[in-house]
């Protein structure tokens, strides 16, 4: 590994995960003395429970080395030595050519393996986002402690909650003749299966309203909840963003700068501020597709428009969550490196912090916009 990516996994050691990465070594130095975390592993191979997961956006040359086309893949790091990580670490790409043979030689995992089963689960969600990924491998029958997922109780109560307001329009469309209390009850019954993914028959009426097959429509639900997540996220997201593009313009390195470094991180904060706000503003043209077909549901009538919105959310939920999951890295990578008390950011450095940033929001946003004209 180069000396950057050296730099960048020794930051990675301290930092909690994040959208983009699982950070499976802080979780075991955090929990590693609970029994739950020995009991409910993510992985049962001792190496991969230690293991960083990335979200890693693909450069050119690493584009052929996956069996299928992408910008983004799971890149799976072993660390070389767990109590240095300036020594760099050993990685493979889920879904890469020869994954199995790799995952073979160096753990002893057969093509069959829980293991390699949750690895695959992994790489099919567009983030690492905590409350998706745990929703994700609930689906694929695996279920590790809480501590492995930095999702807190009050954040899903505020969900619950944000959830519950978003589908009480559906819920008086279908019990117009209940009472308030009694619609309130069927909302909060409702708004808990949708967020667990619990079959019922409120759930099941509503697919065979909008003639989807069982696969089709629960395949459709994990991605409503995932634009709900992802409109609910948003609401906090848009400020702290809007943060950092100020903060990525004043931000200064320490010690000196020679002429070329100056000149690139004064280009490098244009661009990164007309992305930022660029990807903000594809993410709720996105969000906003759903608010349409959704509201053609409950308020005009029209049942067929959602259940093309359903239809197509999952290519649109991978979409939407790659772009989020950029935005969700900058601004917690910033308010981690940027903390009261850290050390001060060299020019190199900074250089490194600038280029990352970009490459994570380059071309997604376009992605974005498309699918918001194709929808219009």
């Amino acid at each position: 590994m180069t000396d950057r990516t050296i730099r960048n996994l020794a930051h990675l050691r301290r930092s909690a995960s994040t959208a983009r990465v699982l950070n499976l070594l802080k979780v075991s130095e955090d929990n590693g003395t609970d029994p739950d975390w020995a009991a409910r592993p993510m992985f049962r191979t001792p190496a991969l429970n230690r293991s960083l997961i990335i979200k890693h956006r693909l450069r050119r040359n690493e584009i052929d080395l996956l069996r299928s086309r992408r910008q983004v893949a799971t890149k799976v790091v072993i660390p070389i030595d767990m109590a240095e990580l300036k020594s760099g670490g050993r990685y493979v790409f889920v879904d890469q050519h020869g994954f199995e043979r790799a995952m073979r030689e160096a753990f002893g995992l057969h093509p069959d393996d829980p293991d390699m089963a949750t690895l695959r689960l992994m790489d099919t969600v567009p983030s690492l986002d905590p409350f998706l990924l745990r929703e994700q491998l609930r689906r694929g029958g695996v279920d590790p402690a809480p501590c492995y997922f930095a999702i807190s109780d009050a954040d899903l109560l505020r969900m619950a909650a944000f959830v519950e307001r978003e589908i009480q329009p559906l819920v008086a469309l279908s019990a117009q003749s209940f009472g308030d209390v009694a619609i309130e009850q069927s909302v909060r019954r409702m708004a808990a299966k949708i967020l667990s993914n619990a079959p019922g028959d409120r759930m099941e009426a509503l697919g065979v309203t909008l003639r989807l097959e069982p696969d089709e429509y629960q395949e459709g639900v994990f991605c409503w909840k995932g634009f709900l997540y992802y409109k609910w996220l948003l609401t906090t997201l848009l400020f702290e963003a809007a943060v950092v593009a100020e903060a990525v313009w004043n931000v200064r390195p320490a010690g000196p700068i020679d002429k070329a470094a100056r000149e690139y991180l004064d280009r490098g904060r244009g661009v990164l501020r007309h992305r930022i706000g660029r990807a903000c503003d594809a993410v709720g043209e996105t969000l906003r597709i759903y608010d349409d077909a959704y509201a053609a549901l409950t308020i005009d009538g029209r049942p067929m428009l959602f259940r093309d919105f359903l239809l197509r959310a999952p290519d649109m939920f991978t979409a939407l969550g790659e772009q989020l999951g950029a935005i969700q890295h900058i601004v917690s990578f910033w308010r981690f490196r940027f903390s009261p008390g850290a050390a001060q950011v060299s020019t190199e450095e900074l250089i490194d912090i600038f280029m990352d940033f970009e490459t994570g929001l380059r071309g997604r946003d376009e992605a974005m916009i498309d699918y918001a004209t194709v929808a219009a």
